[in-house]
């Protein structure tokens, strides 16, 4: 069996990548033809084509996007390696990673990071925005350190800590007709107004089926997008009505939307997700103590934790 090496590897991503020969040789800061004969030998030495050549253009075979998928795991684990290397170059007293869900991470996380910066500034934070699944993974990888998630994940091996409830809402743009309805006409109206729904493979998409059947309203977007961040851009913009979370609403600018009073009740729950069988080093717990103040001075309601 035919292994490759890390150059190989190396100018194999390189060409995923940028798509080209002269754009991994730039990548790389190595000549075009250096670049090629690496891929004719590699190519040689596994016995199979990587990359289609069509009228002077690269399209990876089947295989090449099956070994692309394991070659950027590879990568992400040489890049901690280094991480870790320059921190301890630099002395850092630690590093702390942390997997945020996108609505988190736009706004809430990045000021508890802030705070927590003032009086750790030899700890280096690193933040990621991921998408459910993704943020699970990166947790049972160790690529993370914390996630701050805000749907449950539920696995054996993480341990997952509720910190805070927020609300949910159906938003509209300011000023909307909606906006003048009684609650009582609103269902019927909303369904004949565009809407902003979620990708089928969100966690937003499996809670708003729920909710829609749960008030008699019918669940038929216009419009997919794959985060409330989104979401909240095209309801400012007046292309439709949506559902989004509380803190995605106050970090988008609350003042060109309006709440209608729909799923008054519906809740979410912002959890704190790391390994179960691995204790957080100090410095993580004083940054939950920080995101809890956040939360608290955002008047959100917080769960004791003991």
């Amino acid at each position: 069996m035919q292994s490759l090496n890390l150059r190989q590897i190396e100018v194999f991503r390189a060409i995923m990548i940028t798509g080209s020969i002269n754009g991994a040789a730039q990548l790389l800061f190595v000549s075009q033809p250096a670049v090629s004969r690496m891929l004719s030998h590699t190519e040689a030495r596994i016995g199979f084509r990587l990359f289609e050549r069509v009228k002077g253009r690269l399209y990876p075979s089947p295989e090449a996007r099956s070994l692309f998928n394991d070659v950027e795991s590879v990568y992400r684990d040489i890049q901690r390696v280094n991480t870790t290397l320059h921190n301890l170059v630099q002395q850092r007293q630690g590093v702390l990673r942390i997997a945020s869900s996108p609505s988190l991470g736009h706004q809430l996380v990045p000021d508890a990071i802030g705070a927590f910066r003032q009086c750790n500034e030899n700890i280096l934070v690193s933040l990621e925005c991921l998408r459910h699944r993704l943020l699970r993974d990166r947790l049972l990888d160790q690529h993370a350190d914390l996630g701050i998630s805000l749907f449950p994940i539920d696995h054996p091996n993480l341990c997952a800590v509720p910190l805070s409830y927020i609300r949910v809402m159906v938003v509209c743009p300011a000023n909307h007709p909606l906006t003048r309805l009684p609650a009582k006409e609103l269902p019927a109206a909303l369904a004949e107004t565009p809407f902003i729904g979620y990708s089928t493979d969100t966690p937003f998409y499996s809670f708003m089926m729920k909710a829609f059947e749960r008030v008699g309203l019918p669940y038929r977007p216009s419009i997919d997008v794959d985060s409330p961040h989104h979401a909240c851009a095209l309801v400012k913009n007046g292309t439709g009505f949506s559902v989004v979370d509380e803190i995605s609403f106050r970090a988008s600018g609350a003042e060109h939307m309006a709440v209608l009073p729909i799923l008054g009740e519906e809740r979410l729950t912002i959890s704190l997700v790391h390994l179960r069988h691995e204790p957080l080093a100090q410095f993580a717990q004083v940054f939950i103590d920080h995101l809890r103040k956040v939360l608290d001075s955002s008047g959100f309601h917080l769960f004791n934790m003991d």
